[in-house]
């Protein structure tokens, strides 16, 4: 009889296909196929949309003597979810003569309902960004996605809420045409966090270790008994992180979006991620048979807190090995492999000992459960967290002096802000303009960076050999008393800056 094609999208990681929907029409008796390595939610699409094409006033595809041929190309890549909906629909009116319209240059992206509506889909903005840039100019998506959407501009966004309020703009009916929807300026809210630093009594060796980390994005571990405010620190780092730009909230929204868990329509700030311990290796870095993110991608440009430390499972805390290092993970499957970003500040927490007291009075652990404890950690991990700090028990006066004047998250986010300017500014001097923080230069540009004199150079090395410092925990020393030495706006690594570094190697019980 004849044939028709519409264009939609696919994601593939955060990498967006297009997938040419081509439908074709023959005489005999009734059939309904779907091809194109499609899942369940791909399959059951033809009941979805002969039942929309019915209610939108137009013959069922059920109710005719005919073979309808639907191909979603390219075959080898698996197709996903009930996105592709609404091109199905569209092009299968196309080819029977129900509806006349030019699909060149158009995108359509949407679940149907029975009734014909068009509901959400996740996923929408690497899927728009995919559609500009292969030069799609009009994009036609559900209402709900939308504001989303309209965060990236150069592309028409047509939002829709019913497959029939579709098929008039495209076939020009009175009226009919669907406004665009207007570019969504990004709104820099000043979120109010639970804890702030002003709330933390004492620890303040601590609160400069999570400063440091967050100017330089560093790795950090703390380790202490019980109740010393370990968590509360934790939290307390996301309010000195600056917000997010408008590139980096782009790529957050995305991975977000893909996960399903975007409850707004776009994030500004750092996230911060607190998966529990008992939280599958598939969970914390991605997996499973079709590829989702894991918690140490959903907390990219952010915090991931791995309280209880050493109680996670050792496959999970071992598989933090390259992703802490490369700043991306790389999921591989039969069908294929999947690389993720994930440039996060982790950072653990953790008792002393399983009875989490630590030799005092209170401890009832032996020796041997100790030594088991910290074996849970091993040598490769502890190489790849910059800053271990020790979170003591507070003393009573302390915490009962109401009139203790704190410093704010405000002030010491107003010195990361400088450090991170100074940072961003040296990868520029470099032509590196894919990096901006000290825990990501490379080995093969810290000389070309980081200027250390001769007294320093010596004392470093005198000191490495006392500690018996790996060469990458070495190259960490150098990183991290960078980070100090832009915290105190100096232009260059002074003897204080290397020894506060050095002490943060240690890693004490």
């Amino acid at each position: 009889m004849s044939i028709a094609k519409t264009y939609s999208a696919q994601l593939s990681g955060l990498q967006a296909h297009i997938i040419n929907i081509e439908v074709d029409l023959s005489n005999g008796l009734h059939a309904f196929v779907i091809i194109g390595l499609g899942d369940k939610a791909v399959e059951e699409s033809k009941d979805r949309i002969s039942a929309a094409i019915k209610n939108t006033g137009f013959t069922s595809p059920k109710q005719k003597n005919q073979k309808v041929v639907i191909s979603l190309a390219p075959a080898d890549i698996r197709k996903e979810g009930p996105s592709f909906d609404l091109g199905m629909a569209l092009a299968y009116l196309s080819a029977s003569g129900d509806i006349d319209f030019d699909p060149e240059n158009k995108i359509f992206l949407g679940e149907l309902s029975l009734e014909g509506e068009i509901r959400k889909i996740s996923g929408i903005l690497p899927l728009v960004n995919g559609a500009k840039k292969f030069g799609f100019k009009e994009i036609f998506m559900p209402e709900g996605n939308a504001e989303e959407a309209a965060l990236i501009s150069g592309v028409k966004i047509y939002p829709i809420k019913t497959l029939d309020q579709v098929i008039a703009h495209l076939t020009q009916r009175k009226d009919s045409k669907i406004p665009i929807q207007k570019k969504t300026k990004i709104k820099l809210i000043n979120e109010k966090f639970e804890t702030n630093f002003n709330l933390i009594q004492g620890q303040e060796t601590a609160k400069r270790a999570l400063e440091i980390a967050a100017a330089g994005g560093h790795n950090i571990a703390m380790y202490g008994p019980p109740g010393t405010g370990k968590t509360m620190l934790a939290k307390a780092l996301q309010t000195i992180l600056p917000p997010l730009n408008e590139e980096e909230i782009l790529e957050v929204t995305s991975i977000h979006s893909i996960a399903k868990i975007l409850d707004k329509s776009f994030i500004t700030k750092p996230p911060f991620r607190s998966p529990h311990h008992t939280s599958s290796y598939a969970s914390i870095v991605g997996g499973g048979s079709f590829p989702r993110p894991g918690e140490i991608t959903l907390a990219h440009r952010g915090v991931l807190f791995l309280d209880e430390f050493p109680e996670f499972d050792k496959k999970v805390i071992e598989s933090l090995r390259q992703p802490l290092e490369e700043h991306s993970i790389t999921i591989s499957r039969v069908r294929g492999s999947i690389n993720y970003p994930a440039k996060c500040i982790l950072v653990a927490s953790m008792n002393p000992c399983p009875c989490g007291y630590g030799k005092g009075n209170k401890c009832k652990c032996t020796d041997y459960d100790i030594s088991n404890y910290n074996k849970r950690i091993s040598g490769p991990i502890v190489d790849r967290i910059d800053i271990w700090v020790s979170v003591s028990k507070i003393e009573y006066d302390k915490l009962s002096n109401k009139s203790s004047n704190n410093e704010d998250s405000k002030d010491i986010l107003n010195r990361v802000i400088k450090a991170r300017k100074i940072q961003e500014l040296r990868f520029v001097k470099n032509k590196i303009f894919n990096k901006k923080y000290n825990s990501e230069i490379s080995i093969a540009n810290i000389e070309k960076m980081i200027c250390l004199s001769d007294k320093v150079r010596k004392m470093l090395k005198d000191f490495s050999e006392k500690l018996e410092l790996s060469a990458r925990a070495y190259h960490k020393v150098i990183k991290l008393a960078q980070t100090i030495a832009d915290l105190d706006n100096s232009k260059e690594i002074t003897e204080s800056h290397l020894l506060e570094a050095l002490q943060y190697r240690k890693r004490e019980y």
